[in-house]
């Protein structure tokens, strides 16, 4: 195979081939010589919750998605360790991620999975891609004075917090010898866990796993994936319903991310965290189920008897039109929410509780839906 040399991005390829090679190398050889103080390992936890914590609640669902609202302690916490992550700067990495939940697996994702695992983990870095990053799709974040301080200086945010703060730490607490372990372990090998935890997203992510809530792409849900990238291996989810806070949307789900920003709402640096209803959710993860159970059905006729075939039909009908009631009564009642001073507090309860009525239809649809296709699923075993 021949390496397409012109093409290569020298400088970010060096750097990830540097920190790895020394992470692969040198780490192994100072800790075989020296062991892992207490020190070094604390701060390369810290220094690894922070960073990593900084990629996914911060340039991914604050900054990429607007899922919610945060203080500006919070925002310049994430662009500062965010910037140690080097994974860019914010504009950049959203501008990208934003690109990729629109052309997802097309020509114009970054990432696109469909050009083969190496390219979606890695490969889109090591090599210029057409088209290059354009900030015109992160207008809204350009007006933000720390997301432009952070893109000005980024370079020098990214190389004091990530190396120059764990060796002056590491100096401060224990001298020259101190020092240049947390260089290596808090430093270049934590940089290199938290990079490649942010490039499994992008490629194991779109790989393994299940497909509860759509079909339409490559992206899927992992609770193995969730362990290792706190909690946005749910990715089937997210590209489905990308604006939610959540990932791991049933409580059981591993999504430390999530419990981070709902930490902070309780504390008050966190305001407007989106979520979509629940109804909204329970509807993609049948439409999704449905459509397995048609593709089962496909030249399967004669193994549903017509009574089943009917039962599914008028289940089918009720649930959409539970659920289309259920969309005009949300609709109406958020407008009302948000007209409040034009609307009665009276008008408001009413179309409250039109809007449970219909929550509570649409769920006994979805009961009936469920007996329905559990009976198909059955008679087709």
């Amino acid at each position: 195979m021949r390496i397409p040399w012109k093409s290569v991005r020298w400088t970010t390829s060096l750097f990830l081939i540097g920190t790895l090679t020394i992470s692969c190398t040198v780490v192994p050889a100072y800790l075989w010589q020296n062991g892992l103080s207490w020190f070094q390992a604390m701060l390369f936890v810290t220094f690894f919750l922070a960073t990593g914590l900084s990629i996914t609640l911060g340039y991914h669902r604050l900054f990429s998605h607007n899922a919610f609202r945060a203080r500006w302690p919070v925002r310049l916490f994430i662009l500062l360790f965010g910037a140690a992550a080097f994974e860019h700067s914010v504009l950049e990495w959203s501008a990208d991620h934003r690109r990729h939940h629109k052309f997802v697996d097309h020509e114009h994702d970054p990432y696109d999975i469909t050009k083969g695992f190496l390219h979606a983990h890695i490969g889109w870095l090591l090599f210029r891609t057409k088209p290059p990053t354009f900030l015109d799709n992160v207008g809204d974040l350009q007006r933000d004075a720390l997301v432009a301080w952070q893109h000005r200086h980024y370079m020098t945010i990214a190389f004091l917090m990530s190396f120059g703060l764990p060796a002056m730490l590491g100096l401060a607490w224990g001298g020259w010898h101190e020092a240049l372990g947390c260089f290596l372990v808090a430093g270049v090998a934590r940089v290199v866990f938290v990079q490649h935890m942010t490039f499994c997203i992008n490629s194991l992510c779109h790989t393994l796993g299940r497909q509860p809530y759509s079909s339409r792409n490559t992206a899927r849900d992992s609770a193995f994936m969730a362990l290792l990238t706190f909690g946005e291996g749910y990715h089937n989810y997210h590209h489905e319903f990308q604006y939610d806070y959540r990932n791991g949307v049933k409580p059981w789900q591993f999504d430390p991310t999530k419990w981070s920003i709902w930490l902070l709402h309780k504390v008050g640096l966190v305001t407007q965290m989106r979520r979509v209803p629940a109804e909204k959710i329970l509807l993609a993860e049948i439409t999704e189920t449905q459509r397995r159970l048609a593709d089962q059905l496909i030249g399967r006729h004669a193994d549903l008897p017509p009574v089943t075939r009917t039962l599914l039909v008028e289940a089918h009908e009720r649930l959409q039109q539970a659920a289309k009631t259920w969309n005009q009564r949300k609709t109406e009642y958020v407008q009302a929410a948000e007209q409040k001073l034009a609307d009665s507090r009276e008008r408001i309860a009413a179309l409250q509780a039109e809007l449970e009525l219909a929550a509570e239809r649409l769920r006994h649809a979805i009961e009936q839906w469920r007996e329905a296709h559990q009976l198909a699923q059955s008679q087709l075993a």
